[in-house]
């Protein structure tokens, strides 16, 4: 079993466990509304571009609103669990497109609940994080107000942000906590974030990630 599938099960099977109104970090959202959003992400592309453009947000969420209402919560993990449709289908593509997708959503259920603990992850799924993290992080701190500078605790830096701003921050973790961190679970991450107080809060208040 590859990543995406290893967490596309855990997740299912963390939904199935929760019902439809556990909390996740992401804002306003509970299980059931995640679970749309995955389903929605993965066999609805006529309503992806609400997801990052905001004139085509009323759009998504009706979509959303919508999957909620004809699947209900069971069919709604249902479809989580049996993957994507359409072109994720293609060999490899599944795990390329939506292995930190499923992690960073497993993480948002996860560490939304009053009792959890961090995982640790396989050696290879931290390398492709962090080949991600690099490869995306100007995207992925691009409205950092600060310089940031990613030390990855096994080896390897990243470095994002504004490349003339007069304030920087060191964040250091593992490769899928940093992840998190670059996708805006700044509070939620297990990392050590250490520079000037007003630096690394304006840094821990803004929103990162695509």
């Amino acid at each position: 079993m590859n990543h995406a599938r290893a967490e596309r099960a855990a997740l299912s099977d963390l939904f199935a466990r929760l019902g439809p109104d556990a909390p996740t970090l992401c804002e306003g959202w509970t299980t059931f509304d995640l679970a749309a959003h995955l389903v929605l992400r993965e066999r609805r592309p006529d309503a992806l571009g609400g997801i990052l453009l905001k004139p085509l947000a009323g759009y998504t969420d009706r979509v959303q609103e919508s999957l909620k209402t004809r699947k209900g919560y069971p069919g709604l993990v249902e479809l989580v669990r049996s993957g994507p449709s359409g072109f994720y289908r293609l060999p490899g593509l599944d795990q390329t497109v939506n292995t930190a997708e499923l992690f960073i959503h497993h993480e948002d259920v996860r560490r939304a609940q009053r009792v959890w603990e961090p995982r640790e992850l396989p050696a290879d799924l931290e390398e492709r994080f962090w080949k991600q993290i690099r490869a995306g992080i100007r995207v992925f701190l691009r409205r950092s107000p600060v310089r940031v500078v990613l030390h990855r605790i096994g080896g390897g830096v990243a470095i994002g942000g504004p490349r003339d701003a007069p304030q920087q921050v060191e964040v250091t973790g593992r490769a899928g906590e940093l992840l998190l961190f670059c996708f805006g679970r700044q509070a939620h991450a297990k990392v050590d974030v250490s520079g000037g107080d007003e630096a690394v809060a304006r840094l821990m208040d803004a929103p990162l990630g695509v």
